[in-house]
């Protein structure tokens, strides 16, 4: 009898109302599509061709909730006038046979326009604004925009939603006393400090109810002088998990950190002792994430009970068909991410588009074709 290639990652894992057919999360990333002229329908192009080589669970870009939270002045933000177009990525994912995430991202201080905001008025070194202190109107707004946004994506046709609470964004500036200094109830104890992303959690479960996918992004190491201690990153993991969060994401450092987290030179698999840490605290699955890009690295992390899923973005833009090559034995076909960076990172953050270094179709999906060209004589 032939022993099944890679049985741990590429096994169901069921959530009760919803069953993954594999243990893949592709990882969120900002690819510039989202604010792209035509951006959705090249959207639904990208995710539906992971989806159709085999992504156990797909999360999209992010988008804000609201128009303080977006990333720049064009940023995205979820709102009635767009459900119509996501809805378009949602139902490519679905005619390929996949399950579809979308990520609500609020930015904070890390934003680039005026209106920019945070728990208080300490400007980021990576951003030459500074925000302004959020009112405590502000906080419950903002409480209501993200259950209202998550209710517009469950209109739109997405299986869930992952909230963002790792990089450095919104809710991990209220999770550390690096960027949160307020003397109210949303600021000082560890307990006020970790309320918004708990009270986020709960409004969302509670808007769109149980059969719905609500990934929590946990910044499990945020890499900064002043961060969160690990035992209040599992308070924070458990205080999300009894919200209503269904699968806690990691997140491994701050956009700020100096510490590489993802580059060539990181060693695969670096940050999985995190996850299994945090895993032995919580009873609801957690994804590990950072430099996993083999099927052989991924399987063994979820055999040694490092974590219950692996979470691969940057792969799945080298190779849409990671999990397919795997399942048919092909591992020697999978064009691995080699940790470069340049098309992908780089390009987000000086505002190009993503693509990839080692396959340059990613994100132009419409101008390459998988046919190939005939050989003439």
């Amino acid at each position: 009898m032939d022993v099944p290639l890679y049985p741990h990652l590429l096994s169901p894992l069921d959530l009760g109302f919803v069953t993954l057919p594999n243990r893949t999360l592709m990882g969120s990333m900002h690819t510039g599509l989202e604010e792209a002229p035509g951006g959705y329908e090249r959207q639904a192009r990208f995710f539906a061709r992971r989806a159709e080589g085999g992504a156990g669970l797909i999360v999209t870009g992010g988008v804000s909730p609201n128009a303080a939270g977006r990333l720049g002045r064009n940023g995205a933000v979820m709102s009635e006038a767009v459900v119509a177009d996501h809805g378009r990525i949602a139902s490519a994912v679905h005619l390929a046979g996949g399950l579809v995430v979308l990520q609500l991202l609020h930015a904070g201080r890390y934003a680039r326009h005026d209106g920019l905001v945070a728990p208080s008025g300490i400007a980021s070194r990576i951003n030459p604004l500074t925000p302004r202190e959020m009112s405590e109107d502000e906080i419950f707004d903002t409480i209501e925009d993200f259950a209202n946004a998550a209710m517009l994506a469950k209109e739109a046709g997405y299986d869930g939603v992952e909230i963002m609470g790792s990089e450095g964004y919104l809710l991990n500036q209220f999770l550390a006393p690096r960027t949160n200094q307020r003397t109210d109830d949303w600021g000082g104890s560890a307990s006020n400090r970790q309320r918004l992303p708990a009270e986020i959690v709960r409004a969302v479960r509670a808007r769109c109810g149980e059969r719905f996918i609500l990934v929590y992004r946990q910044s499990l190491l945020d890499l900064v002088e002043g961060g969160s201690t690990f035992d209040e990153v599992v308070d924070q993991a458990k205080a999300v998990a009894a919200a209503g969060a269904n699968l806690v994401n990691t997140g491994i450092g701050w956009h700020e950190a100096r510490i590489p987290t993802i580059a060539h030179m990181v060693p695969r698999g670096a940050f999985a002792w995190a996850a299994a840490r945090l895993r032995s605290h919580l009873n609801v699955p957690v994804i590990a994430s950072n430099r996993i890009n083999t099927p052989e690295l991924a399987d063994r992390l979820i055999a040694d009970g490092k974590a219950d899923m692996v979470s691969m973005a940057r792969p799945f833009l080298s190779d849409p068909d990671f999990v397919a090559k795997a399942r048919a034995g092909r591992r020697a076909a999978i064009n691995v991410c080699i940790g470069c960076n340049q098309a992908c990172l780089d390009n987000a953050f000086n505002g190009k588009l993503t693509t990839c270094m080692v396959n340059p179709a990613a994100c132009r999906e419409a101008e390459f074709s998988d046919v190939a060209a005939p050989i003439e004589p």
